[in-house]
């Protein structure tokens, strides 16, 4: 639709009418896709957890939200809204399956909540920041049955969000930790009993190798940067993942992966 306006030089000029049928799509002024949680596992395994406080708004389609009630009858108001409304409170493209929660990040560990059992398994990630990544290396981490999490509390991603989607519920059942210094909080868990295993490429014996049963602690650095100088000369071990195989590295949830399953293997 157009509409008519006078040119400075007494000639008309059209412009284009602004279409006041729809609003602009947006996000809500008092939601950051940080707040979020999306997807339908992830939002149940939050629902689930008791250590969470309730959520602060869920959304949800009319189906999930006939589903929600019969789940969880003491849950209180859902939102019922369609698809689209989901989708302008997110990130563009996020598969959020006919269900949000705006309910934060879940309530955090200390280092000395890890028990330090034969066996035992935490992982520590330098300075891995993309979310997608740290969201499969927590899957695996809760599959492999890691007892907890380090992160650092400037250079990781908050614990929601796309993290929250590719973790595909892995933030309830693990012990999450973030501490400001990665070298202290070393230094700490090891006067706690655990012994740091560095995944470096470079290092000259293999994980199987060095892996010996006691509570591990598997320090993993950026793909790019890998593992900082400080962080490595505060582990106990370095190793590397062998490959045979005609290719230089993996991607960073790969190799936790592997590094997790090769840990969780029983040993003398």
């Amino acid at each position: 639709m157009t509409r008519r306006r006078e040119r400075n030089d007494g000639k008309t000029a059209w412009k284009p009418k602004a279409d006041r049928t729809r609003p602009p799509a947006r996000r809500d002024a008092d939601q950051g896709a940080d707040d979020w949680l999306w997807g339908w596992h992830a939002g149940l395994a939050a629902l689930e957890n008791p250590r969470r406080e309730k959520p602060l708004r869920v959304l949800a389609t009319k189906d999930r939200a006939a589903e929600l009630a019969r789940r969880f009858p003491t849950l209180g108001p859902v939102e019922v809204v369609e698809k689209a409304a989901i989708d302008r409170l997110l990130p563009q493209g996020a598969v959020h399956q006919g269900l949000a929660l705006r309910a934060g990040e879940p309530p955090q560990a200390a280092l000395e909540d890890l028990p330090a059992t034969r066996g035992a398994v935490v992982l520590m990630l330098d300075q891995v920041t993309d979310p997608q990544n740290v969201g499969a290396i927590l899957r695996s981490a809760a599959a492999f049955g890691a007892v907890g999490v380090v992160l650092q509390d400037r250079h990781a991603p908050r614990l929601a969000g796309a993290l929250a989607k590719a973790a595909a519920g892995a933030i309830e059942q693990l012990a999450v930790v973030r501490v400001v210094n990665l070298s202290r909080a070393l230094e700490t868990l090891a006067e706690l009993g655990w012994r740091a295993v560095g995944l470096a490429g470079q290092a000259q014996g293999d994980l199987a190798e060095v892996l010996d049963g006691a509570p591990t602690v598997l320090v993993l650095g950026s793909e790019g940067e890998g593992l900082r100088r400080l962080v490595a000369e505060h582990c106990d071990a370095l190793a590397c993942i062998p490959m045979p195989g005609d290719f230089e590295s993996l991607n960073v949830s790969a190799a936790a992966a592997v590094a997790l399953y090769e840990a969780s293997r029983p040993r003398a």
